[in-house]
């Protein structure tokens, strides 16, 4: 089946910049949210992405153009997936509400399409579970920010068929990605179990008093060649998800994935990240 409409389910961060690149890539692109105000929010932004890409150089006038006509926020659910080919959820990381998404769709998208989840850390099983047809559901992980991370990591559930891991291979590479394929899905995949154990580790050492959260965060850019350090990567990610998926790690794989109490600490206090104007940095200038 030629896929010429992609769908996205959920208009926040990430499911924005999945919206982008597959308009960019040449997708008619259906962007869904339960809230009308953050998709306009989203729209807006998208735009104002696609005028600094330009501005910068990485994306010709023409192109951006284009994108944006390809763009159609959809705030009806079953309007975008029965119109969509393929369709990537991009929801909370929450299992209840990715498994009621996902027998949305299963109810609403024809047959052949295919349902990705860009969860980082839940059970792909799980949420195909929720389906009749968990043939067609898989594992699509997208990073932050999307439209200039490459990778995407794709994910085999337990039932994902090989139509389904060709089809989502071939998105991504229209999406200007390189992939790597996970044939066993294992919780945390490849990425989000290292990059999990290196944020938790840094926690750690900040709640040793070992050293400063700017001193650790440029020891990792500058001596690992990190493009980002731990403490900031948590803040423009969310402390909130990230303790969500350390939970789920530390369920699924053990002790060494115990989030840090100093994490937990930020997270009950509030201090949740860049989305909400302090976690670990304060962003009006202040650590």
């Amino acid at each position: 089946m030629a896929i010429e409409t992609l769908a996205v389910i959920g208009s926040g961060l990430m499911g924005r910049g999945i919206a982008q690149v597959a308009a960019v890539g040449g997708y008619r692109t259906l962007l869904h949210d339960v809230s009308g105000a953050a998709l306009e929010k989203a729209v807006a932004e998208i735009g104002r992405d696609l005028d600094r890409a330009v501005a910068r150089g990485k994306l010709a006038d023409d192109a951006a153009r284009a994108a944006r006509g390809r763009l159609e926020p959809q705030p009806a659910f079953q309007a975008a997936a029965a119109q969509a080919d393929f369709v990537v959820e991009a929801v909370p990381e929450d299992i209840r509400i990715k498994l009621e998404t996902f027998r949305r769709l299963d109810a609403e998208c024809r047959p052949e399409v295919v349902l990705a989840t860009n969860t980082s850390a839940l059970s792909i099983t799980e949420i195909a579970a929720a389906t009749r047809a968990p043939a067609r559901v898989i594992g699509m992980h997208f990073f932050n920010p999307v439209p200039r991370m490459k990778l995407v990591e794709i994910v085999r559930a337990l039932e994902t068929g090989d139509a389904a891991v060709a089809a989502t291979e071939e998105v991504a590479r229209r999406m200007g990605k390189h992939t790597v394929l996970l044939q066993r899905e294992s919780a945390g995949f490849i990425t989000s179990r290292i990059n999990a154990m290196i944020g938790n580790e840094a926690f750690h050492m900040l709640q040793e008093g070992l050293a400063s959260a700017r001193d650790i965060d440029m020891a990792l850019k500058l001596g690992l060649n990190h493009p980002m350090g731990p403490f900031e990567m948590v803040d423009l990610v969310g402390l909130d998800t990230r303790l969500a998926v350390l939970e789920f790690l530390h369920k699924s794989l053990g002790e060494k994935y115990r989030p840090a109490p100093l994490l937990v600490q930020h997270v009950k206090a509030g201090r949740l990240g860049r989305k909400v104007g302090r976690g670990v940095y304060d962003y009006d200038g202040a650590e």
